[in-house]
């Protein structure tokens, strides 16, 4: 029995009732606690145990035993049925029952064939083996006969030598002591052979079930059991569409009676990936597909941008093409542009080399009398993707290019001396200057269509990169016409639709580079005047629409489900330009990058091709004109050049002063100055060295007059 305890309490303040200021003491009896009755041993013992049990270290441990138990037993099973299959023709009767499952009867009489020349060599081979036993007797008998013989022969020659008839049996004693010898050593090697032989089969079977991961995904370690980077099978692409969530789709593929296969076309690899059809059954429309692609994608065990979709010809059916995991992250290979530096280009019959399709197949694009379009958010390959385009085609010599750089940060400087025109700033002044030289080009179009019928032009590329900024400059000239916007008085935007409208008949091109794409900075009318169209990563469906158009987006180009920053470089292309699967309205590409260095070596290749090019940073309107002096300034660092294209640079130079110019105009200025135009391969040029001395000469002359 437990006793009470006694407190004593000493109140050293006075009760308020009485006067008294002597301190109270307060006695409390306080009893002891009751004693907490003892655990039993067995329950201590069970959360013990069940401690053990749940901690993370006996569930690893568990896991890692299991595992690799399994992958021994599950790679004996894999070797098993390898072997099986190399012996028998299951393999291809499999193959051949897959094929009639999915409708394929094609495929599944080639599989018939196959199988029927596996069984006939098979007989073939078991038939040779009733007649082999006495062949090997026969080959061994000949073969000990004859090595006697050389024995015996060896020795007869060593005893005529040795003059000792003793060595006649030397080389054949010799012999076999030797066999002796290697059956002591295998007498010797035996035993701890037959006792690492099989520690040496288990593990290797434990290494064949390792690579396959064969076992339960319970057992699996962490980093895979999520099934991350799971090959495709058609039992998980049906699992996938069951699990989509579309009622009509799950009810039809449980009421298959082949689980949904049939549903499914051959499973091809595709590049880094692999690529099916999945023909849909009634009352299931491929829309139902398209805007589940996520879910698709995470039961695939695929990200988002790992799986596209897409509508070929066939009805009521989706292509679905499935990444291997990760592939998409990894950079691909150099352009050939820098690999190849003796490549040239042709404007009418090649391809540019721009990078890669999905499948891994090179991506080449037709420039040919095609309009482009390249958009895009900020900052994801733009400006590389269209230089790339041409850098390809500045190796074609007959190419000239006006180029208008409205970023103004150096992104096209490595074409000073190759394009006629290149203006690189980011001002409202550059955006009158640009404006100014795509009307110049608007001018030598119509010039062109002027001419006599028949007469071919080369081509010319009109190319403006951070195009919205000249859509949206708010500047206008003295008559109140605004340079921006989309109206018909805007200077910019009519320029462009007029080069759209007729500039391909004679290939004059309009080439343009915008960002983030709407009805403001890049017109309905415009962006639709393209023959090609290409979108890097977008942040709408409706911004891709802007881009692609609705035919290309309806036929399940994303470019606004491209990852901003992570699919830098890569685009979704519209274009007959470009080969595209059958049924498909677009295809996605990864292009090549290409730097500054590597474009400046290929711009130096391209100019090394021509004669040489002055490249005017600016337009000059409104001064007087030395036109002696202006005719040499076009004509720069070439030999000689055609009065045509001294025409056109003069009328690039000032369109106000030379935009009217003829031959006779250029014959007058130059007549009695000693560089009068002469035919030279049967055209009519100009000569620097001639242009040179005319100027010096005037010189003196002016200097002469003045001292007089």
């Amino acid at each position: 029995m437990s006793e009470n305890v006694v407190h004593l309490h000493k109140n050293p303040e006075p009760a308020p009732d009485t006067a008294e200021s002597a301190s109270v003491t307060t006695l409390t009896v306080v009893p002891d606690p009751a004693p907490a009755k003892p655990v039993p041993l067995w329950v201590r013992s069970g959360r013990a145990v069940r401690t053990v049990v749940t901690h993370e270290t006996t569930k690893t441990t568990v896991r890692a035993v299991a595992r690799h138990g399994l992958y021994t037993f599950n790679g004996g099973r894999i070797v098993a049925r390898r072997t099986w299959d190399g012996r028998t023709g299951s393999r291809y009767e499999r193959m051949l029952r897959a094929a009639e499952a999915a409708g394929n009867y094609e495929v599944a009489e080639e599989w018939e064939e196959r199988l029927q020349r596996f069984r006939e060599a098979r007989h073939r081979r078991r038939m040779d083996l009733l007649h082999s036993p006495l062949d090997v007797a026969k080959g061994v008998g000949v073969g000990v006969g004859m090595s006697i013989g050389v024995l015996v022969a060896l020795g007869v020659v060593m005893a005529i030598n040795n003059h000792d008839v003793a060595d006649v049996i030397t080389p054949l004693a010799a012999t076999i002591e030797f066999i002796g010898t290697l059956i002591r050593i295998v007498q010797i090697v035996w035993g701890p052979a037959l006792t690492i032989g099989p520690l040496l089969a288990l593990l290797a079977l434990w290494a064949v079930g390792s690579k396959q991961q064969a076992a339960p995904a319970w057992a699996l370690p962490a980093n895979v059991r999520g099934g991350e980077g799971e090959p495709i099978t058609p039992s998980i692409v049906v699992k996938a569409l069951r699990d989509l969530g579309v009622p009509a789709l799950r009810k039809a593929i449980t009421e298959m009676g082949d689980a949904g296969a049939s549903m499914l076309g051959p499973i091809r690899i595709a590049g880094c990936g692999v690529e099916v059809d999945v023909t849909l059954p009634s009352g299931v429309s491929t829309i139902e597909v398209q805007n589940r692609r996520r879910k698709l994608a995470e039961n695939l065990t695929r990200h988002e941008h790992e799986v596209f979709i897409t509508i070929p010809q066939a009805a009521r059916t989706v292509r679905l093409w499935i990444a291997d995991s990760g592939a998409l992250d990894e950079p691909i290979g150099p352009s050939p542009l820098v690999t190849d530096e003796t490549m040239t280009a042709d404007y009418a019959k090649g391809r540019a080399p721009w990078g890669q399709d999905l499948r891994g197949d090179a991506a080449a694009l037709s420039l040919y009398q095609r309009h482009l379009l390249i958009t895009g958010l900020s900052n994801q390959g733009k400006t590389v993707a269209l230089r790339s385009l041409a850098l390809w085609l500045s190796l074609d010599k007959s190419v000239q290019f006006l180029m208008g750089d409205l970023k103004g940060v150096g992104d096209w400087a490595m074409f000073d001396g190759l394009a006629t025109t290149l203006i690189q700033g980011p001002t409202d002044e550059h955006v009158i200057q640009v404006t100014e030289m795509v009307e110049g080009a608007v001018d030598e179009m119509n010039r062109r269509i002027q001419a006599p019928p028949g007469t071919t032009f080369p081509p010319l590329i009109v190319l403006v990169d951070e195009a919205q900024v000249a859509f949206m400059c708010p500047a206008k000239d003295e008559e109140k016409r605004p340079y921006g916007g989309s109206k018909a008085n805007s200077r910019y935007f009519m320029a462009v639709r007029k080069i759209h409208n007729q500039g391909r008949a004679v290939n004059v091109l309009m080439w343009q580079g915008t960002q983030d794409p709407t009805n403001e900075n890049l017109p309905k009318l415009v962006r639709e005047g393209a023959h090609t169209r290409a979108s890097l990563a977008l942040g709408t469906e409706s911004q891709a629409r802007m881009a692609l158009g609705d035919k290309a987006v309806d036929g399940g180009a994303a470019p606004n489900l491209l990852r901003p920053g992570l699919d830098r470089g890569t685009l979704v292309v519209a274009s007959d330009g470009i080969a595209i699967p059958a049924g498909q309205s677009s295809i996605t590409v990864r292009t090549h990058y290409i730097d500054d260095d590597a474009a400046t070596a290929i711009t130096d290749r391209a100019k090394a091709l021509r004669d040489g090019v002055t490249t005017l940073h600016a337009i000059e309107k409104g001064v007087e004109r030395d036109r002696l002096a202006d005719i040499a300034s076009v004509v720069g660092d070439a030999t000689r050049v055609r009065t045509q294209d001294i025409l056109k640079r003069l009328a690039v130079l000032d369109h106000d002063a030379y935009g009217k110019w003829s031959f006779l105009d250029l014959k007058r200025e130059l007549d009695g100055t000693g560089a009068e135009p002469y035919k030279s391969d049967g055209v009519m040029v100009v000569g620097r060295d001639r242009l040179t001395r005319a100027l010096a000469n005037r010189d003196d002359e002016g200097s002469a007059s003045a001292s007089n």
